[in-house]
């Protein structure tokens, strides 16, 4: 009898299921690149409870797109005039770099005679007098910021995304991690068209823009074959874009989507060595950043994101896949470059 009901129950719950319309469509693979982030994303709100590391605050100081007020678009002046109030930088002119504080018409305060302040650039400033009278002391000297995050423009995918123009959708409750559910076959996309859009919504910090971009890219690199190539002089500035938003979590995906991009196909990595001097100046800046803690564990390296050896790691892939010429204009960009293939 026990014999009977266990092969009963068998055959009840481990008979096929019948496929899904969205996975007879296209079913994308789980990636680990773009559930990292969402769980990176989800602990630091654990860790931050003030919301100092979250994508409001980004938003607050004018580091992150701040997006429409709904989803049926932004309200009327008249009935929201103090919607933005609340932002410290005003949309699109935010965390821009400021001048030296050593130029003259900048106004930078000093001390003077008697305690008073005087802006540099006029006669009261410091060590411009009259006679040779001593002004007060000279203003420190600036910090140089190459290495301060930059505002991160809106992404043509947020666009595209917003108005249902991509072929893409969630997939909830995807086991393994989130999934897109592609409403047509991938090998069937205009890659021409679709493939740099994807590229250009990788640098997004806020979801489901992030994910959607992170893991299209991966899907489409991994069933573009041929495609991709040709496709590749109009992904430059998409990851020159998002380089230069000099955001340490933005540089370590575009990193690995650029690994990825190398070894999706032959030739690909020769095609990009012309483009060296847009993609390596940042790099350049951040090739020694590494995280030094000693005689400590760290925890965190299963996810790949620490921006000095993400680095290396991927010059060493452009250098092996450039192929004779790779070297040589990786040394023009980063002089400090030593060579994983020559002895």
């Amino acid at each position: 009898f026990l014999l009977e009901l266990s092969r009963a129950a068998t055959e009840r719950f481990c008979r096929p299921r019948p496929p899904s319309m969205a996975a007879s469509v296209g079913q994308s693979k789980p990636s680990r690149a773009a559930a990292t982030l969402m769980l990176d994303d989800a602990l630091a709100k654990i860790i931050h409870r003030d919301g100092s590391k979250g994508i409001k605050n980004a938003k607050l100081h004018g580091m992150a797109p701040l997006g429409a007020h709904s989803c049926m678009g932004d309200f009327p002046a008249d009935l929201a005039p103090d919607a933005w109030k609340h932002v410290k930088v005003k949309p699109g002119k935010g965390g821009t770099l400021q001048r030296s504080a050593s130029s003259p018409a900048l106004g930078v305060s000093g001390t003077g005679l008697g305690g008073s302040n005087y802006g540099t650039g006029t006669m009261h400033a410091a060590f411009v007098g009259l006679g040779g009278v001593p002004r007060g002391l000279a203003p420190p000297p600036p910090k140089a910021g190459a290495s301060a995050p930059r505002p991160n423009p809106p992404s043509q995918f947020r666009v595209f995304y917003d108005r249902g123009d991509l072929p893409i959708a969630i997939m909830h409750g995807a086991v393994g991690g989130g999934r897109i559910a592609w409403k047509v076959d991938i090998e069937k996309l205009d890659f021409h068209h679709y493939l740099p859009i994807f590229f250009d919504g990788a640098r997004e910090q806020e979801e489901p823009y992030r994910f959607l971009a992170v893991q299209g890219v991966y899907d489409m690199l991994e069933k573009g074959g041929p495609k991709i190539l040709p496709v590749v002089p109009q992904l430059i500035i998409p990851l020159k874009t998002a380089l230069n938003t000099r955001n340490p979590v933005v540089i370590c995906t575009i990193l690995k989507i650029i690994q990825s991009l190398v070894k999706s196909g032959d030739m690909i990595g020769e095609a990009l060595v012309p483009y060296y001097r847009q993609l390596l100046p940042v790099l350049n800046i951040f090739k020694n950043n590494n995280l030094n803690i000693g005689d400590k564990i760290d925890y965190n390296q299963r996810k790949n994101m620490n921006l000095g050896g993400i680095i290396a790691e991927t010059l060493e892939v452009l250098e092996v896949h450039g192929g004779e010429d790779a070297f040589i204009n990786i040394k023009y960009m980063i002089p400090t470059y030593e060579s994983s293939v020559i002895g």
